[in-house]
Formats: structure tokens, sequence, C-alpha cells
């Protein structure tokens, strides 16, 4: 049985961690002439469907811990696969009604840089079929 998102008590404790040492090994942000990155991180978010307070905190922490010039990215894609599909939590894309909340929460802690995807319908199309017979 897949373990349930709940499960996952100290999340927000180990992925503040990481991006505080990702931030140490490269600082700021360039870019070189053609606008890649050349040094520097992206902190990328995926919002899951029915966790939205963990992404508001987590979007918080990054406003008030981080640069100023911390790039985000805040992406939507997520979509049951494999046993997440049994998984009550976590089987089901996210709803408009919570993109818009992320979104709209976003805009009011005035990011200085970053992205937020929109909400798609097409990601399975994307993902290769893998074969899990041997599993």
């Amino acid at each position: 049985m897949l373990k349930s998102i709940h499960g996952i008590n100290n999340y927000f404790e180990i992925a503040t961690k990481a991006i505080k040492t990702m931030y140490k090994q490269v600082k700021n942000t360039i870019f070189d002439e053609n606008g890649l990155i050349k040094k520097g991180i992206i902190i990328r978010h995926l919002i899951l469907p029915g966790h939205i307070q963990n992404s508001k905190k987590i979007l918080k922490w990054i406003k008030d811990n981080m640069p100023q010039d911390t790039y985000i990215s805040v992406m939507t894609q997520y979509f049951p696969t494999y046993l997440a599909k049994g998984d009550k939590y976590i089987n089901r894309k996210l709803n408009i009604k919570e993109y818009k909340e992320i979104e709209k929460y976003i805009y009011t802690l005035n990011f200085n840089n970053g992205y937020i995807q929109e909400l798609g319908d097409k990601e399975e199309e994307y993902v290769p079929i893998f074969d899990f017979s041997g599993i």
C-alpha cells in the first residue's frame, strides 16, 4: 500500500533545509547573454491536490527566508499514477479552485522572480509507459 502524503511529517523541515543548502552552494542566479541560467537555483514547487496549505506554508517560508531575487517555479502538473490512484489523499488532479487560491496567494506574496504553470489537462500524454509487472 502506498504510504500517504499525510505520513510524511517532516517534509517541511527537510525541504527548507535542502533549499538553504542549495543556496549556500550556488548563491545568486546568474544568466548568460541568451537568458539561460549559468549558475544559481530555481526553487520548483509542485502543488498537490488537497494540500494547498502545505504549498502556502513553503511559499511563505521562501518569501520570508530567501533573498528577494530568488526564482520560484510553481508547478501544477501533478496527476495520480500507479498506486497513487488508490490513495484517497492524492488520487486526483489539482482543481481550478485550488489553482486560483495558490495563484492569488503567490501574487499577495509579491515575489520578484518566478513562474506559475497554467493548469492543464494533457499531463498524462507526456508520461512514458512503465512496466511494473515485475515488481
